[in-house]
C-alpha cells in the first residue's frame, strides 16, 4: 500500500519547528520530503541536546521519513541548483523570516514563474505583511501577542506558557492541512498558489471559547488553572498519590460522580444542582471534593470513575505516556534504525488510513560527512531537466 500523497516531491527550508513539523506531516503521509540546508545555517535543531550517538534526538523525531541536501542559497551555483529542484516539485515549504526567500530570488513569484503548478507555503510569526510581519516571531512570542498566555495559568498567578510550543505546532498543523488542500485544488486546476500561515492566526483560531465569550459580553478570558471556563466540575482534582481529572458536568455523570465517591450529599444539595451554579461555587465544591478524592489512590479513583461512567484521566508524566499500555498496543510508536544514532524509537502519525497507510520509513537524514549516492527525483511528472538530490547531507555544497 503507498501513502495519500506518494508522488508528491516536497522542498523544505525549515528552521527549528513550524515548517519541519509540517513536513514531518507531508511525508508521514507518502510525500517525497527533501530538507535543504546551508553549512552555514543548519537547522539549529540539530545543535539541540540531548544527543544519541552524536545526532540531536529532537531533530530525528522532527525529521523522520526526510531526505537532505545541503546547498548555499546565497552561491549563484545553490541558487540555480534550489531553482531545478523547485521546477521538479509540487510543493515547497519555508519558515524564515517574511522576505528572506524574495532577496534570495526564491520567492513564490519567481517560483511560481517557473513552475505554476507549485504549492508554495510560507510559515512565520506574524504573516507575510501587517505591520508586525518583519518582527521575529517565536513561539512564546506567539503565545503572549494572541492571549494564550493571559488565560494559561492558576487564578491570580502570573502569565504562563503551554508546556509545548503550541503556536509552531499548530502552525505546521495548518501549514500541512493548507498544503494539502492547494494540492487538490492543483490537481483540479493545474493552478498553483502561496500559502501564507502565521503561528500567532494559528491559536488566535483556537481561542473558541474565549471568542464567545468577548463577542457575547465584552469581557476577557480570565485564567483558571486546570478547570473549565463555563462548566464544573471540570478539571484537576488531588488525590492521595497524585492528579486526575475528572468531567462530570452533564446531569448523569454529576451523579455517577457523587455516588461512585459516595459523596450523594453533594448530588443531594440544591446549591450544586446544576453545572452553572457548581461552577459559581467551584471555590468551596472543589476543595470538599479533595477532601474525599486525597483518602484514595489515582489508580482507585481512575478504576472507580470509569466503572461508573465518569470521564476521567490519571494526569500522566512523559515516562508514562511514552510506555503506555493503550499506544504500544496500538502501535503508535514505531522503532527504526540510524547509522549513528542506532535504534530510534519515533512518535507515531495520529492519522489512521484504512487503504494508505501512514509511512514508517526512516529515523531522518543522516549527518555523516561522506556523500551518499545521488539518484534522480522521483516526482510523478519530472521536469524535463533533470534533477539529482542526495539522501543525506554532505560536505559537498552547491
Amino acid at each position: 500500500m503507498t501513502g495519500s500523497l506518494d508522488g508528491i516531491t516536497v522542498i523544505e527550508v525549515g528552521v527549528f519547528l513550524a515548517a519541519p513539523f509540517a513536513t514531518a506531516q507531508l511525508a508521514d503521509l507518502g510525500a517525497r520530503v527533501i530538507k535543504v540546508e546551508s553549512r552555514e545555517a543548519r537547522d539549529p535543531v540539530r545543535a539541540t541536546g540531548p544527543f544519541v550517538g552524536g545526532v540531536s534526538s529532537t531533530f530525528l523525531r522532527l525529521n523522520r521519513n526526510k531526505e537532505a541536501v545541503e546547498l548555499d542559497l546565497k552561491s549563484e551555483a545553490g541558487r540555480a541548483a534550489f531553482l531545478r529542484l523547485a521546477a521538479a516539485a509540487d510543493v515547497v515549504v519555508e519558515n524564515l523570516r517574511p522576505g528572506a526567500m524574495r532577496r534570495l530570488g526564491l520567492g513564490p513569484d519567481e517560483l511560481l514563474a517557473a513552475n505554476p503548478g507549485l504549492v508554495y507555503a510560507s510559515a512565520s510569526g506574524w504573516g507575510q505583511d501587517g505591520p508586525l510581519a518583519g518582527q521575529p516571531g517565536l513561539d512564546i512570542m506567539a503565545q503572549a501577542r494572541s492571549g494564550l498566555m493571559s488565560v494559561t495559568g492558576d487564578p491570580g498567578a502570573g502569565p504562563a506558557k503551554v508546556g509545548v510550543p503550541i503556536c509552531d505546532l499548530t502552525c505546521g498543523l495548518y501549514v500541512a492541512l493548507a498544503v494539502t488542500a492547494a494540492l487538490r485544488h492543483r490537481d483540479r486546476t493545474g493552478e498553483g498558489q502561496h500559502v501564507d500561515v502565521s503561528l500567532l492566526e494559528s491559536v488566535v483560531s483556537l481561542a473558541v471559547w474565549e471568542a464567545g465569550q468577548y463577542f457575547a459580553t465584552g469581557e476577557p478570558g480570565e485564567r483558571h488553572g486546570t478547570a473549565h471556563q463555563s462548566q464544573a466540575p471540570y478539571q484537576a482534582v488531588e488525590t492521595a498519590d497524585g492528579w486526575i481529572t475528572v468531567g462530570a458536568i452533564t446531569p448523569n455523570t454529576w451523579a455517577a460522580f457523587t455516588k461512585a465517591l459516595r459523596r450523594e450529599d453533594l448530588y443531594d444539595d440544591p446549591r450544586y444542582e446544576s453545572s452553572t451554579s457548581r461552577l459559581e461555587l467551584r471555590g468551596e465544591l472543589i476543595p470538599d471534593i479533595e477532601r474525599t478524592t486525597r483518602q484514595r489512590t489515582t489508580a482507585e479513583l481512575v478504576t472507580t470513575l470509569v466503572a461508573a461512567g465518569v470521564p476521567c484521566a490519571p494526569i500522566s508524566d512523559h515516562t508514562e505516556v511514552f510506555t503506555d499500555e493503550h499506544l504500544n498496543q496500538r502501535g503508535f510508536f514505531w522503532d527504526t534504525a540510524h547509522p549513528a544514532a542506532g535504534r530510534v524509537r519515533q512518535l507515531g502519525s495520529p492519522m489512521r488510513f484504512s487503504r494508505t497507510p501512514t509511512r514508517r520509513e526512516n529515523a531522518g537524514p543522516d549527518s555523516a560527512s561522506t556523500p551518499k549516492r545521488c539518484s534522480p527525483s522521483s516526482r510523478r511528472n519530472p521536469s524535463p531537466t533533470p534533477v539529482t538530490i542526495c539522501s543525506s547531507l554532505s560536505k559537498t555544497t552547491c
